[in-house]
């Protein structure tokens, strides 16, 4: 079955305190949406991998790509003004019948072959494979009356990406009309209703966030040289 990556990439860097989109920012010397899209092409240089970007981060990430000398064979499209918007945008470019789709965001770099390879062979078989963990921290749950109380945290996950469905039904599952509740694709097949298969991820499957994030992720990135050495 053909397989498909849509890469999401429409942060602004407000969170960061900076001018520059957090996708954009260096670790380990270059920008991390290019470490994103390199670990997606390690695991299969022939996956079809679909970038999508804000339009007006689009003259930026040429720039970045004539600098760094980053010419990868994917396809870039621009984004809509919302997450469900964007993937749509990207769906939109795949023109095959039937595949599997993974989505993952841009500002995780650290997704690894193994994520990635468990998320399509889940989702071949399913239909879905949503990436998370399980919660460290105890969890207290508030309720309107300014009230809380302790809830099992074994029963709940953080979900990460890749997400990855089959084909057709990312296609039926973006038809419906865009929800406030939507978050993540997760929740827009629970919306249109497509049982959903969870897979283990990994804590250092981190989303870039902030500039605490930014350190983490360098932290990360020299744990890893120094395993390779």
């Amino acid at each position: 079955m053909t397989k498909f990556a849509i890469i999401v990439a429409g942060g602004s860097g407000t969170r960061m305190g900076s001018k520059i989109p957090k996708q954009f920012m260096l670790i380990g010397g270059k920008p991390i949406l290019m470490h994103t899209i390199e670990k997606f092409l390690s695991y299969d240089f022939s996956l079809q991998v679909i970038l999508v970007l804000p339009a007006n981060a689009m003259k930026m990430w040429y720039a970045l790509c004539d600098k760094y000398q980053f010419y990868p064979p994917i396809i870039t499209v621009t984004g809509g003004n919302t997450r469900f918007q964007s993937v749509k945008n990207g769906l939109k470019r795949i023109t095959a019948k039937e595949g599997v789709v993974a989505v993952h965001d841009g500002v995780r770099p650290f997704v690894t072959s193994e994520i990635i390879h468990k998320s399509f062979e889940t989702a071949q078989l399913h239909g879905a494979a949503v990436t998370c963990v399980p919660l460290k921290d105890s969890v207290r749950i508030t309720n309107e009356d300014g009230s809380n109380q302790a809830v099992n945290r074994s029963d709940y996950r953080l979900v990460q990406t890749p997400q990855t469905f089959r084909l057709d039904w990312m296609r039926t599952a973006f038809e419906k009309e865009e929800q406030s509740t939507f978050t993540d694709c997760a929740s827009v097949l629970d919306f249109a209703g497509y049982p959903i298969t969870l897979v283990e991820g990994d804590y250092e499957n981190i989303k870039i966030t902030t500039s605490d994030d930014m350190l983490w992720a360098e932290s990360i990135l020299l744990k890893q040289a120094s395993t390779e050495d």
